[in-house]
């Protein structure tokens, strides 16, 4: 497998060098040459595997030659062992409906199906190529956290991760802060998620500064991230259908930058019988907008109780876009270019009608996420996160859509209280964050001052290490 940018810009390249490489030279993002289109015999085979095996199989066409499979397995074996279920992530119905439980990982996000795999891919190239690699990303909260675990104290890597100051929770705050390795540096950025984003962009768009220290993405501009979310689509479906190829599944998808939806539209162009793709956002609702009139105009962005999705500029729409416009990179660009001449671009009506086809969306007030977090718990105390109940209220209409459980409810304690009166149980991983040590710089959101930084560190790190 060959991977192209949305851009153009890019020769083809393998595997391994997609993911050392996370967002293309060119600014564009990462492709597969092709989507894999799987037969109902394979679908209902995947269906009886554990978490671990389908995941070696998804993955499987998309690494290609990059390494060997007894390698791959290892490598997936390694990246699950941590998670707290058996199923890793497990299906449960509960209040009349399937859940997807994504936050079982040592972070207790859903970023940890996608990170503990991609830190690991990174050790295993770095470790081939005896190299160094020095990542660089942004969070909106949860991304961070994953991140930072799945790399810290591995030999040959540094992680820079951008978060904006005060728009995340406490707990996913010092999730990050706390986390003392010699190898990881957080920085509280003056500004929004978004000025985070840009930051990043800019920097990878620096050639000279990405050869020079070999920067590399977790961001969900890194396809990895997408391949490995794509694995729990297969799976959901394979507990819910029986191995059915005629049985249907929809899913509500809590989403900010359209990476987790991405993934499932991407196992529905694999063949995998989903029925809806539920895009559910908050007040930050440029992507409802987009599906509901085909143009994709950035607002402000509004702090809210679900800030993990408080974004406008959704990284991963780019790569949607280059599906929608046919993969024409030329297209892609002229739209883009739009976009950063008046603010927004627009599809035609032809393309509407085929996102229409592809997407519903809904966005979802905090006052509806508080009212969804209280409806669920008083009918059977199950309870939700913030994130989780946007995707349940957007389903509404959706009885029977699988609403994907993105978080654990403990991390954004201030919404359950005050949805609920009740503190929830934080897991092990939550516990005792608060009463611990950080480690933090706060920096104004220009890229030229977390470049400097960067370099400084960096350079210290190459004379005490030489």
């Amino acid at each position: 497998m060959r991977y192209l940018s949305t851009r153009g810009g890019v020769e083809p390249v393998g595997f391994a060098e997609a993911v050392m490489m996370g967002l293309g030279t060119d600014g564009g993002l990462l492709v597969p040459e092709h989507i894999p289109r799987l037969s109902e015999d394979t679908l209902v085979a995947w269906s009886r595997l554990s978490f671990q095996a389908l995941a070696v199989e998804v993955l499987a066409p998309f690494v290609g030659e990059a390494m060997p499979r007894a390698d791959l397995v290892a490598l997936v074996e390694h990246s699950y062992g941590r998670f707290s279920h058996p199923e890793v992530t497990p299906v449960v119905e509960q209040a009349g409906r399937p859940w997807l439980e994504l936050f079982h990982g040592p972070t207790a996000a859903f970023k940890d199906v996608a990170l503990q795999l991609l830190g690991n891919l990174f050790e295993y190239f770095i470790a081939r190529e005896r190299g160094v690699l020095r990542i660089l990303g942004a969070t909106s909260g949860d991304t961070g956290s994953a991140a930072i675990d799945g790399v810290r104290g591995k030999a040959g890597i540094e992680i820079f991760i951008l978060h904006p100051k005060g728009r995340v929770s406490p707990i996913q705050e010092r999730q990050m802060t706390t986390v003392l390795d010699a190898n990881v540096h957080n920085i509280a950025v003056e500004g929004t998620f978004d000025d985070t984003q840009r930051i990043v962009k800019a920097l990878f768009n620096d050639l000279a500064f990405k050869r020079d220290y070999r920067l590399g993405a977790v961001n969900s501009i890194n396809l990895a991230r997408i391949l490995a979310q794509t694995i729990y689509y297969f799976y959901a479906w394979g507990r819910l259908s029986g191995g059915d190829p005629a049985h249907r599944v929809s899913f509500s998808v809590p989403t900010g930058n359209f990476g987790d939806v991405f993934a499932g539209w991407l196992a529905k162009r694999m063949g995998l019988p989903i029925d809806r793709l539920i895009i559910a956002t908050n007040r930050n609702d440029i992507l409802s907008r987009f599906v509901a009139s085909g143009v994709y105009r950035a607002g402000e962005v509004y702090h809210t109780l679900s800030p993990a999705m408080d974004i406008q500029l959704a990284s991963n729409f780019e790569r949607y876009l280059y599906y929608l416009l046919d993969q024409d990179p030329a297209a892609v660009r002229a739209l883009l270019a739009e976009m950063e001449q008046t603010g927004q671009l627009q599809v035609d009506g032809e393309r509407q009608r085929r996102v229409a086809e592809d997407f519903d969306a809904r966005a979802v007030s905090d006052a509806e996420t508080l009212a969804e977090i209280r409806r669920v718990y008083q009918a059977g105390g199950y309870l939700l996160c913030p994130h989780t109940a946007v995707g349940a209220r957007a389903a509404a209409d959706h009885p029977d859509a699988v609403v994907l459980a993105t978080a654990h409810p403990a991390k954004f304690e201030t919404a359950v209280v005050e949805a609920i009166g009740i503190e929830p149980a934080p897991p092990p991983p939550l516990r005792g964050l608060l009463e611990r040590e950080t480690r933090c710089v706060e920096l104004p959101a220009e890229a030229e001052a977390v470049s400097r930084f960067m370099r400084e560190t960096l350079d210290t790190s190459a004379r005490e290490h030489p």
